[in-house]
């Protein structure tokens, strides 16, 4: 008979440990199935000395403790990455009221990813192999050219350029260079102007009675006349503003950490200075959309204080767009944004006055008044948008147990398919495309729409989603007949996001012309962004150019795009 082992010691010890029991459960039940099996270790492999069996606990007890702490570390990041997909679901299976909108999810995963890296980063800390291992990933990940930056050598030195062994000098044999991403911070500073005042000597002895007088330099212009700020500092709120979504007031707290106190409005005077200067570029950007022969619209909220009510009144930023990359068109991508006070058919009317191209628009009511034939300078073809047909079915879907949209959904992905094949190629290859492979696939589709919706009853949200193919269905289908329009109209609705940041921040604009000041702005701004031109540094020169009196003729080469068009790929 096996004689029981005396741990009374070792429950003790445990006790006092922090580890939870049902973990030690585990563990020593395990222990006791080792110490029946016929693989056992036998009696004679236990160390025979006290200095060898407390060696022996050492160890199992550091094994021990790097255990818990590998699950306690799991446990943690578990949790974190529950929390990640908690937030997921929420955004897009929650219910209604509970739904976050992306801008909202990238906030809540910034903290969630935040928290997970400072737990990687302390773990790091303790185990030296894990850090080296780590360091490695991050050295081949990094793939991103910044050889357009400025470079600043650092070159570190041995303490000593004599050899510790005979003491003779070191020669270099080699270096290993590695690089960092620095920034310098902020700088705000003082620029003094100084014009020097000159008289001429020799003409005032001599009394000649056409004296030429004090000779000095004319001031150079201002924007703000009598102001502080340069054009460069102007530059920077209206692009902090309008392209970073700083409202004004958390600007002139920043400005306020560095000693200098310039009140929210002072710098709203100087925006207001900026899109007096800026209000051509932007009517000529409009005037320039309108000459394309192919464009996008959408509109958006903007809630704007109303005084005489004591509370915010709903008006509306209209947008339009053109981005004609995906078929390799020669003309830059550009966005306008207009403000008017109501999103009925009379504002659509007059922001598209002068276009008679293709539209493509949702499903919004208003926009038919577009397509009338007696329509003022000829009607417009109005195109619609695939994704808002996908994403009626799409709401359907994540509710559970939906097989006809899960049938719709499974329809249209093919067509998405097809459009990433042929992106970029030139009009005839995509109309060319489109004909052979994505229209077989339409027109089975619109009596499968007709078959469902007979099916379905009436008011349903699928009923909802079948009639909107329906009623919209030839403006569903133009784009297999013209290779320069785009299945859906997500370039536009991709554009209005900074609006809704800037929204989101600025809670509201303070009246109808401070709407039609934010719509102006941000319509150069957001078309900088699409033609990978700095802001910051473009609203700098022009607004520079502008004050010293650019000529108006030349007003194409101010506007917020490279003057070398792109080319369509071959």
């Amino acid at each position: 008979m096996i004689p029981r082992h005396d741990d009374s010691r070792t429950q003790l010890m445990l006790q006092k440990r922090p580890e939870s029991a049902t973990l030690w459960l585990v563990l020593s039940k395990s222990s006791a199935r080792q110490t029946r099996s016929p693989m056992a270790h036998s009696s004679d492999a236990l160390p025979e000395t006290i200095d060898a069996l407390r060696a022996l606990i050492l160890a199992e007890r550091a094994g021990h403790a790097a255990v818990v702490a590998e699950r306690d570390a799991l446990v943690t990041r578990t949790a974190r990455l529950e929390a990640i997909i908690a937030e997921i679901r929420r955004a897009h299976f929650g219910r209604k009221s509970e739904r976050i909108t992306d801008d909202q999810l990238s906030l809540a995963l910034d903290d969630l990813e935040t928290a997970l890296e400072k737990m990687r980063a302390e773990e790091e800390k303790t185990d030296p192999v894990l850090k080296s291992k780590r360091s490695g990933e991050r050295r081949r990940s990094r793939d991103q050219n910044l050889e357009h930056l400025p470079h600043e050598e650092v070159v570190v030195e041995p303490s000593s350029s004599v050899c510790p062994c005979c003491g003779g000098d070191l020669h270099k044999i080699g270096e290993d260079t590695s690089k960092r991403l620095d920034k310098v911070p902020a700088q705000v500073r003082v620029i003094v102007t100084k014009r020097p005042k000159y008289a001429c000597r020799a003409c005032e002895k001599a009394g000649a009675d056409d004296v030429a007088g004090i000779i000095q330099a004319p001031a150079p212009p201002r924007l703000v006349e009598g102001g502080l700020p340069t054009e460069a500092m102007v530059a920077d709120v209206v692009v902090s503003k309008h392209a970073d979504h700083l409202p004004l007031y958390r600007q002139s707290q920043i400005l306020a950490r560095s000693g200098v106190k310039i009140e929210r409005s002072t710098l709203a005077q100087w925006v207001g200075a900026a899109a007096a200067e800026l209000q051509p570029l932007h009517d000529h950007l409009l005037r320039t959309l309108k000459a394309s022969p192919k464009l996008f619209c959408d509109e958006t909220r903007c809630p704007v204080l109303d005084p005489g009510r004591g509370k915010t009144k709903t008006g509306f930023l209209w947008a339009l767009a053109r981005d004609d990359r995906p078929w390799g068109g020669h003309e830059p991508p550009a966005v306008a944004y207009s403000y008017a006070p109501g999103r009925g058919g009379e504002h659509a009317v007059k922001l598209l006055d002068g276009f008679s191209g293709i539209l493509q628009v949702d499903g919004y009511a208003v926009y038919k008044q577009l397509a009338r034939p007696a329509r003022p300078g000829g009607a417009v073809t109005l195109v619609y948008c695939w994704s808002h047909f996908r994403r009626l079915f799409y709401e359907v879907f994540v509710g559970g147990n939906a097989p006809i949209a899960t049938e719709a959904l499974a329809r249209i992905k093919p067509l998405y398919d097809i459009e990433a094949d042929i992106r970029g190629l030139p009009p005839e290859l995509r109309r060319r495309a489109r004909q052979q492979r994505a229209k077989p696939l339409v027109d089975a589709l619109k009596p499968w729409l007709d078959e469902c919706l007979a099916k379905v009853p009436r008011g349903g949200k699928i009923a909802e989603a079948l009639a909107y193919g329906l009623n919209h269905w030839d403006g569903l289908g133009r784009f297999l007949d013209d290779g320069r329009i785009e299945i859906d109209s997500n370039t536009v609705e991709r554009s209005i996001r900074g609006l809704a940041l800037s929204r989101k921040n600025a809670h509201f604009a303070g009246n109808d012309r401070g709407a039609e000041g934010w719509a102006m702005l941000a319509s150069l701004l957001e078309t900088c962004k699409l033609n990978a031109v700095d802001p910051l540094a473009w609203t700098t020169d022009v607004l520079t150019k502008l004050v010293n009196r650019w000529p108006a003729s030349r007003i194409d080469d101010l506007m917020p795009w490279p003057t070398q068009k792109t080319q369509p790929r071959s």
